[in-house]
């Protein structure tokens, strides 16, 4: 087999790859990516950008249900066929990524769809070929969903996130197992499309990552809108007949037509050759320096450096990458206000450290927080002001080291404190900026007032 000389092999164009092989390629290089599933990766296919289409469908009809004793009356009768279409043919093109391809050469970049495997330092093999990179190897496999080792559960047509996207209509009853970003998002989707939903979470929470508060409020919610929570309860088998599953618990056994397994990812490093520049294909996540680097003429980015499963950090990390490779100067990778943002009713949106994750690095702390619905604007709104904004200050700095914002426009609030977060901008100068009014960002005033309530205490 003779071996093709080109500057960059990219494995795996997940957004963060395919954004990288394109860059590179338009700087001059000869590049070649190689994709074993789809151009574009998870995202535009299976989570971000379908789940939150479903999200949106979703929020209609739960806004419909709000309409009497504010505006009126309203008749609001799920449909998920609108959504399955939209998904269907807006989002995935039935899950062709012929688009993103096209786009992808077009700047330049050779596509080459197989496997590809790393079989000496600076060599990847892929398709019955042999490309000897001269410049490097980037990385960017991703993560597929895990499922635990739980008795029963192997060979069952269980869903994950991806056959929930692609469903044809929403089924009687859903079991969840899982009650992490996916779990909650899609529970709260099909109970509002009429399934009968119950969570099953092994932990004592839900969204254990993210604050207390946020957890303890949303199964306040779910349970409000009947979705079942059941947290500390773990799963101990899994049995499926033509009636559908039952999940078996130490307390209970419960039903559902489909059982959503959302339990977490696994990276995709199994069969990726690593070992062949010095790294282990069993490890949880590839490290890399503060440029990317994970080995000498390997780079590897996204969900694979265990940085955040987010695609807003497989793109940042792509940059930092792209200019690794060009020898370009630039800043490395921080990681100080990675935003992150659960895309339920209400929201959740997080920058940085919680509260108990400043805690066990023994940072001084100081909190304030504030519910949403005490808010002007939360008190204009009367539905849908579930909510609140807990900020965390680094005391002796007088900076903030985290925040987290639940409530209407989470996500979109949460950009003010990402800024606050990343500049490291006193508190004391918050406090000094004109807020719009009324607004739900204008809360962030009164969470300010609670941290200084707190250091006058």
């Amino acid at each position: 087999m003779s071996t093709e000389e080109v500057d960059v092999v990219v494995i795996g164009l997940g957004p963060g790859g395919e954004d990288a092989a394109g860059r590179l390629a338009q700087a001059g290089l000869n590049v070649v990516g190689v994709e074993s599933r789809l151009v574009g990766g998870e995202c535009p296919y299976y989570a971000c950008v379908p789940t939150k289409m479903m999200v949106r469908a979703a929020g209609l009809l739960a806004d419909g249900r709000r309409i009497p004793g504010m505006a009126g009356q309203a008749d609001v009768r799920p449909d998920w066929t609108p959504v399955a279409k939209r998904i269907r043919d807006e989002a995935t093109a039935s899950w062709d990524d012929t688009a993103a391809a096209d786009r992808l050469t077009g700047k330049g970049v050779e596509l080459v769809r197989g496997h590809g495997e790393i079989t000496a330092p600076g060599e990847v093999t892929a398709a019955g070929r042999t490309f000897r990179a001269r410049r490097g190897i980037l990385l960017n496999t991703g993560t597929s969903p895990a499922a635990p080792p739980i008795d029963g559960l192997d060979g069952t047509p269980y869903w994950t996130n991806r056959e929930a996207v692609q469903a044809e209509q929403a089924p009687g009853s859903l079991l969840v197992l899982g009650g992490g970003v996916v779990g909650v998002e899609l529970a709260q989707v099909f109970a509002r499309f009429g399934t009968r939903v119950t969570i099953v979470e092994a932990g004592d929470r839900l969204v254990a990552a993210e604050e207390p508060e946020a957890g303890e409020l949303l199964a306040q919610v779910f349970e409000r809108e009947g979705i079942t929570v059941r947290t500390g309860a773990k799963a101990t088998g899994v049995s499926h007949d033509d009636g559908g599953f039952t999940l078996h618990t130490a307390d209970e056994d419960l039903t559902g037509d489909r059982l959503l397994v959302a339990t977490g990812r696994r990276p995709n490093l199994k069969g990726l050759g690593l070992a062949a520049v010095g790294l282990d294909e069993h490890a949880r996540a590839v490290e890399v320096d503060a440029h990317m680097r994970a080995a000498d003429g390997v780079w590897a980015i996204g969900d694979i450096t265990g940085k955040g499963a987010f695609t807003h950090m497989s793109l940042y990390e792509a940059s930092i990458a792209v200019r690794a490779i060009l020898d370009e100067e630039g800043p490395a990778a921080s990681y100080r206000a990675v935003p992150r943002v659960t895309f339920t009713d209400p929201e959740i949106g997080s920058v940085g450290l919680t509260e108990a994750q400043a805690r066990d690095q023994n940072l001084p702390v100081r909190t304030g927080t504030t519910r949403i619905a005490d808010s002007t604007r939360g008190w204009i709104q009367k539905v849908d002001n579930d909510g609140f904004i807990k900020l965390v200050e680094h005391a002796e700095w007088g900076t903030l080291v985290g925040a987290t914002v639940m409530g209407p426009a989470a996500g979109e609030i949460l950009a003010l404190l990402t800024l606050a977060v990343h500049a490291e901008v006193p508190t004391t100068t918050l406090r000094q900026m004109i807020y719009a009014y009324p607004t739900f960002h204008r809360a962030v005033t009164s969470a300010l007032d609670a941290l200084t309530a707190v250091s006058k205490a």
